[in-house]
């Protein structure tokens, strides 16, 4: 869908940022996240395919809320690796934000995130940071979890879980993005989280089945 349809829906500033970055289409499962609430603060379980831009979907948030000067936005991810990744794009998509990572070993509260926007983390950090009482967690808006199928896993399953249930708790306004392309049981999450659940199978690129034998592949 052209971009220029949804303008009307589209925070200004996030428009002229799409438009500058060359977007001219949405992708199905970012207009239905618009159409879900995205912009509204409303709670959003995104459940299509890789490739399909679900990350943009997130990073609309986070910009929203930071653009709006309501809040700072936590990026949960569940490995350090990703975490690195995440920080590296960020640093080099948004410039004109204060990006910050935080993955260390170190048990504390961290105080000098105080001053970022975007902090990128795994959700054991996170955990730590809670269990220390960061003071600037009472100015977190939006929490994007990437790969949140992973709150099933029976080993880093129950830290994102209790994680998820004290944000909520603690802060009444708070926006949580759950981001996934494997959920087995999304209308269970999204009700759990009290979220509009974003459903889409489009793909950049299509998947077929085949068999291969001898050199060669017999698609299905």
């Amino acid at each position: 869908m052209k971009l220029t349809k949804y303008k009307k829906q589209i925070p200004a500033k996030l428009y002229k940022l799409l438009e500058s970055r060359g977007f001219e289409e949405l992708r199905p499962s970012q207009i239905k996240s618009i159409k879900a609430g995205l912009f509204e603060d409303k709670n959003l379980l995104v459940c299509t395919p890789t490739g399909s831009g679900k990350t943009l979907v997130g990073e609309l948030a986070i910009l929203d809320a930071i653009y709006k000067n309501v809040g700072k936005a936590v990026y949960i991810v569940p490995l350090k690796a990703l975490a690195n990744e995440k920080y590296r794009e960020f640093k080099a998509r948004y410039p004109d934000l204060k990006i910050a990572i935080s993955i260390g070993d170190i048990d504390s509260p961290e105080f000098h995130l105080a001053k970022y926007d975007v902090i990128i983390c795994t959700s054991e950090k996170l955990d730590s940071l809670l269990r220390h009482q960061a003071p600037w967690l009472k100015d977190l808006k939006v929490v994007i979890v990437d790969e949140i199928h992973l709150i099933t896993d029976p080993n880093r399953g129950p830290t994102l879980e209790i994680l998820l249930t004290i944000l909520r708790t603690l802060l009444k306004d708070i926006q949580i993005i759950g981001l996934s392309a494997t959920i087995g049981n999304p209308k269970e999450l999204a009700e759990w989280l009290d979220a509009e659940l974003v459903l889409d199978k489009w793909r950049p690129v299509k998947l077929e089945q085949g068999v291969h034998l001898d050199g060669q592949i017999e698609f299905v």
